[in-house]
């Protein structure tokens, strides 16, 4: 009994913390196994989405804990595992299935915020609906209690209540350790699933979402046609909003069943944006956080997006997520028109403008828009 006793602290005093954040990474943050508990390797299925899971057989059947509460520094939080039966001394054990984000960006961008949360929803849909307890949400590896209210609707939604973002209020102190009885850690967003996975998870938060808002899901006349107009003010909006209004008016009124509905998001509330996105089969809209609505239309419909002058050039891979995200979906994305005029460019040989040629043949819209559209 008493070899048995030693053992056992043996084990428990081998059980070595190393930062969350591994500075050695800060380079490649994204990379490989990342700089988020770098020196685990994900679970990873062809087509399928990663992520570690405690306890596993690639963890030995061995429990994941924490040890920090820092929301200014990653390096200062720490991870651990440890034997079931040997835990940390003085180590808070956490029931329930705990769901683990690192995000490389924000919470509150709807965006940013949906491709860290998106993978949980693959991984729930996989392993019978299982729901998790809590969420603990890390930025850099430091600690983040908050997600914009509408990805926190959105996750009520889809797993049949509000998520609980736990904020170890428990916990007395910075070097106290707390374990977890099941956790599953998600840190490369999408990455490594197939188009068809993302598109039939993008299906289940499509469906979970229309119910959770009371959507039906029939159309007023099987010929309509909706064309939405969704706005936004600030940076990237329309300088003249009744002109591009008056555009998109007499196109559509040149097909016939074409229905054109206007609408600012910030003015609509987050079950009136899945209405409207349930009526509409083509969404038209400058670059913006609005337009991560787009997954929530039909599969197969279409989108128009506008940019500001100099965002080819400037502003990078995220220019594109709405393209990825609408492949993603079952979406087609018809066409980007980016603004000719505004301060000089650097670049005047990249217009960057791209029309899909069934969009070139089939409407009148790219002259008018040309001549008619100016962003902010």
């Amino acid at each position: 009994m008493d070899s048995m006793m030693m053992m056992t602290q043996k084990l428990r005093d081998s059980v070595t913390f190393l930062p969350l954040k591994d500075i050695r990474f800060a380079n490649q943050p994204l990379q490989g196994h990342t700089w988020f508990m770098s020196s685990r390797n994900d679970t990873h299925e062809e087509g399928e989405v990663q992520y570690q899971q405690f306890p596993s057989e690639s963890s030995k059947g061995r429990l994941l804990c924490f040890k920090g509460r820092s929301t200014h520094d990653g390096s200062w939080n720490y991870y651990a595992l440890a034997w079931p039966e040997a835990l940390p001394s003085n180590a808070t054990l956490m029931k329930g299935l705990t769901f683990i984000s690192n995000n490389h960006y924000d919470y509150h961008n709807i965006w940013h915020g949906l491709s860290a949360l998106y993978p949980f929803v693959a991984w729930h849909r996989r392993n019978n609906c299982e729901t998790p307890t809590r969420w603990i949400l890390y930025h850099w590896g430091e600690l983040r209690f908050s997600m914009a209210n509408y990805l926190n609707t959105l996750m009520e939604a889809t797993f049949g209540q509000v998520p609980y973002i736990e904020r170890f209020e428990e916990i007395e102190d910075d070097d106290q350790p707390f374990c977890f009885e099941k956790a599953v850690v998600m840190r490369h967003n999408e990455g490594g699933m197939s188009r068809e996975r993302r598109m039939e998870v993008y299906d289940l938060i499509r469906c979970k979402f229309r119910r959770y808002c009371n959507v039906s899901l029939e159309r007023k006349t099987p010929n309509d046609i909706g064309m939405t107009l969704l706005l936004r003010t600030g940076p990237r909006s329309f300088k003249n909003d009744s002109a591009v209004i008056g555009i998109f008016q007499k196109e559509c009124k040149k097909v016939q069943g074409c229905r054109l509905l206007v609408a600012y998001s910030s003015n609509l509330t987050i079950c009136e944006q899945v209405k409207l996105m349930s009526l509409t089969d083509i969404l038209v809209s400058p670059h913006g956080a609005q337009l991560t609505n787009l997954f929530l239309m039909d599969r197969n419909s279409s989108v128009l997006e506008f940019f500001p002058k100099g965002w080819l050039e400037s502003a990078g891979v995220g220019q594109y997520v709405f393209q990825w995200m609408s492949s993603w979906s079952g979406m087609k994305h018809r066409g980007t028109w980016r603004d000719p005029d505004g301060e000089i460019c650097p670049y005047p040989d990249k217009s960057g403008n791209r029309w899909s040629d069934d969009l070139k043949r089939t409407s009148l819209l790219r002259p008018n828009i040309e001549n008619g559209v100016k962003l902010a």
